[in-house]
């Protein structure tokens, strides 16, 4: 396995405009999935640490693309012992819901992107100071983009990826504020197209996020 590379990393993140996160991710369809959001271009994954099965998936999944087609992640992780598992089972990003100084020195020794969850301007210098390189505003529902705006504003040099509640309606409203990407799950992922194993409609809701991004991003 690569070492993998945080600045890299950040720029495939971006690239992607929405971190895809896979809660509840299931063995038997999450390739099929993953593959569903690359075809519509969301190409960052997120598999939750909450997930017993999150290490093998995380494994699965890094190890059915190649390094240029997809970036793959953990999240909802909270201590450092989590983060260092899942980037030896092949994440090259780990988020948080919240900031831990151990997750992120950890990703730091390792080379992977640490994101930990913020939600004031605060916890963000906290975190960055600490060594994040991205921080994830976490519940970004609950204050809207307005909030978002309010951190980047005084703060340019830190990265936002709001999560929680971001949806195609509202995502371009996100970008203006600042985000330089933005994690999505079930506005993203319906249960009920897994279910039926309609991924077609996954890649096209995929492919809807990307073009909202795409259209509220600056023209370069």
């Amino acid at each position: 396995m690569a070492t993998p590379d945080a600045g890299r990393t950040r720029q495939r993140l971006e690239d992607s405009g929405v971190v895809a996160v896979m809660r509840g991710a299931d063995a038997d369809t999450v390739l099929d999935v993953a593959t569903a959001l690359a075809d519509g271009g969301v190409t960052a994954f997120e598999i939750t640490a909450d997930n017993p099965d999150a290490m093998e998936l995380i494994a699965e999944v890094s190890g059915s693309f190649a390094a240029d087609e997809a970036v793959v992640g953990a999240g909802t992780v909270l201590d450092a012992a989590t983060a260092r598992d899942a980037i030896r089972s092949g994440a090259e990003f780990v988020v948080g819901p919240t900031f831990d100084a151990g997750v992120v020195e950890t990703c730091n020794r390792y080379g992977a992107l640490a994101a930990p969850g913020v939600l004031t301007p605060t916890e963000a210098l906290d975190a960055y100071e600490a060594g994040a390189d991205l921080a994830k505003v976490f519940p970004a529902s609950s204050l809207g983009p307005g909030h978002l705006s309010s951190i980047a504003g005084p703060l340019p040099q830190i990265p936002l990826m709001p999560t929680g509640g971001i949806d195609v309606d509202n995502v371009a409203e996100y970008i203006d504020a600042g985000a330089v990407a933005v994690g999505a799950g079930s506005a993203l992922m319906d249960d009920e197209a897994v279910a039926a194993g309609d991924f077609e409609s996954i890649t096209e809701t995929a492919r809807a996020f990307t073009r909202a991004v795409d259209d509220a991003r600056p023209s370069p």
